[in-house]
């Protein structure tokens, strides 16, 4: 009996591409950091199908997918016969990873900052008391961890960085709370960026580092010591603290 040969074809992406190369999520991206950053204010319409073509040689049917994508997420709102057009922001999902990734891009300003700090002050000193009360000793494990990272990045940004992250992240899921896990994952793309940025612009001087961990070193002790009001008020002068790091926002920590 003869061999059968199966031809397989190749995988077509789901991701629809444009002859430019630009695929609907990367024009979505283009457009949703232009009416982020208010280049399209609301109320604002939308490129129209011509418009799209000559800017990015999208057909129609990309220009829908790119419309859909940002009505998702409560940026615009397509009418018949008027067109699409920027929503309020009141409307925006600001908890969408897509939308808060393209805002981070946009650059980090004073308004983003403060904003960002704001969701920190109400989100981090619960977590930090909540963590005291639920904590395990795994959990202590990791803080532990990663306060040993924070002591051995020397005059490395990027390592303090990262073991920055991993201890706000392991105070999170001391809580044992999924809600908390939720927000969490919701802006880290934001935070990440934001602890990134503060330690870049930190000079490369390992006694900052150094002060830094120890600060954070007593939250630690707090939630290990099962102290609740210590553990959120030391939380609470950590996120502070950090703005001081950041260019033209030392002394505006709110």
């Amino acid at each position: 009996m003869p061999m059968r040969i199966i031809e397989h074809k190749p995988v077509v992406s789901r991701v629809r591409r444009t002859e430019r190369g630009k695929s609907h999520l990367e024009i979505a991206a283009t457009l949703g950091a232009e009416i982020l950053s208010g280049v399209r204010a609301p109320g604002s319409r939308l490129p129209s199908a011509e418009e799209m073509f000559q800017k990015f040689g999208v057909s129609r049917i990309v220009m829908r997918e790119v419309t859909r994508t940002l009505a998702a997420k409560g940026m615009v709102t397509p009418k018949a016969r008027v067109g699409t057009k920027v929503s309020d922001p009141a409307y925006w999902n600001w908890l969408d990873p897509q939308v808060l990734e393209w805002r981070s891009k946009i650059g980090l300003d004073h308004v983003f900052i403060t904003q960002l700090t704001q969701v920190r002050l109400a989100l981090e000193p619960a977590a930090a008391s909540l963590a005291a009360e639920n904590r395990t000793e795994q959990d202590l494990m990791s803080l532990r961890a990663a306060i040993g990272g924070m002591y051995g990045s020397g005059d490395d940004h990027q390592k303090f960085s990262q073991a920055d992250r991993n201890f706000h992240d392991a105070v999170i899921t001391a809580t044992h709370n999924p809600f908390f896990h939720a927000f969490n994952s919701a802006t880290e793309l934001a935070l990440v960026r934001f602890l990134g940025v503060s330690s870049i612009s930190v000079p490369a001087n390992e006694k900052i580092h150094i002060r830094s961990a120890a600060q954070h070193e007593k939250i630690l002790e707090a939630i290990a010591a099962r102290d609740t009001r210590s553990a959120a008020q030391t939380m609470t002068r950590v996120i502070k603290d950090s703005l001081k790091y950041i260019p033209g926002v030392i002394g505006n920590a709110p």
